[in-house]
């Protein structure tokens, strides 16, 4: 009996997730479009109330399958991906730990401030300050959810750029620190003696049921965390593209200052993971630079809510030390961006 439940079980469980990923590639054949289509002169025209309503309502009318399949996607990775292996190879010593660090962040969607825990527990567990910086990095900015709808909203010429300029900053980034004085004593208090021992021990799998199951609801937790902030933010993007004067964008935010200026407000400024994809095309459609755009995505890793996280870890020195490396490659890559496609 408990045996045809557990299989009726995995049948349901496996359907829904064929069903997800059915619907996303039908998207793509009948090449719909994903992103928000409402124009700001319509959104004018309504009532203060109806206008994030309006928004958002057209957001999901497009959105909602892209949604779902990201969050689908980040529960099945982080249950069946091989965690062990990072960190079990993931020394500051071993240009593999850059390698597993930079391969793996991007499978763990998470915003920022999610990502410390994780970056705290591979840390203590005995992975080296580079590699873990470097995991710390790269997961908020090219993990798959952001890269995914940052392909669909914002195009997938950027989503490239964003991934490989993601992946640099964090490499070089957590190899730079691992080579301080202060990171290496930050490495050294931490270091943890045995955890080698501990990774040789045998762990019974769940059957594949429970591990659907948890896929799934390491899923729905993702949303429950995410997207409240997010249509928090499908708020105030529709009240800005209803009534930021397009001027304002088109005049501070282009051109080698604009890069500049976006490279400023980019880091500092939280922005919840998914909104600033959002936020992000609208500023594009008042004028924003692609290469401006570049350059703020690029600082969501930095913010301020993270860094004071960051530094209850690994100190304040380690934390600005980073900050400084992000910031100085979101303006390197979004320079480098506009000047080879000529879009300062």
């Amino acid at each position: 009996m408990a045996g045809g439940f557990r299989r009726l079980r995995t049948a349901l469980m496996l359907a829904f997730i064929i069903l997800v990923i059915s619907a996303l590639i039908y998207t793509r054949i009948a090449a719909y479009s994903l992103a928000p289509t409402i124009k700001p002169s319509h959104l004018q025209g309504l009532p203060l109330w109806q206008i994030p309503i309006a928004y958002i309502w057209d957001y999901l009318s497009h959105g909602v399958i892209c949604l779902l399949f990201a969050f689908v996607a980040a529960g099945l990775v982080y249950e069946f991906a091989p965690k062990s292996l990072i960190t079990k190879h993931m020394g500051s010593s071993k240009a593999q730990g850059y390698a597993l660090a930079a391969g793996f962040a991007p499978f763990f969607t998470v915003c920022s401030c999610t990502m410390v825990p994780l970056f705290a527990g591979i840390f203590y567990t005995g992975a080296g300050i580079g590699p873990a910086i470097a995991f710390l990095l790269t997961a908020p900015a090219a993990n798959i959810l952001t890269i995914l709808l940052t392909g669909e909203i914002l195009g997938w010429e950027l989503a490239a750029i964003r991934i490989l300029a993601s992946l640099v900053t964090a490499v070089t980034a957590g190899y730079i620190i691992s080579r301080t004085p202060w990171g290496r004593r930050i490495e050294a208090d931490y270091r943890l003696e045995g955890g080698s021992a501990s990774t040789q021990m045998e762990v019974a799998k769940p059957p594949l049921d429970e591990r659907l199951a948890s896929a799934l609801k390491f899923g729905a937790f993702l949303g429950k965390q995410i997207l409240p902030y997010f249509f928090l933010g499908l708020t105030v993007v529709s009240y800005l593209e209803a009534f930021l004067p397009e001027e304002v964008v088109a005049t501070y935010l282009t051109g080698v200052g604009g890069v500049l200026l976006a490279s400023v407000i980019g880091g500092p400024l939280y922005t919840p993971t998914l909104v600033e994809i959002v936020l992000g095309r609208s500023l594009m459609n008042l004028g924003m630079s692609r290469a401006a755009l570049l350059s703020w995505l690029m600082g969501q890793p930095y913010d301020i809510p993270n860094m004071v996280a960051t530094s209850r870890i690994v100190k304040w020195k380690v934390v600005l030390t980073y900050a400084l490396i992000a910031w100085f490659f979101s303006v390197v890559f979004g320079l480098s961006y506009g000047l080879i496609f000529s879009l300062l």
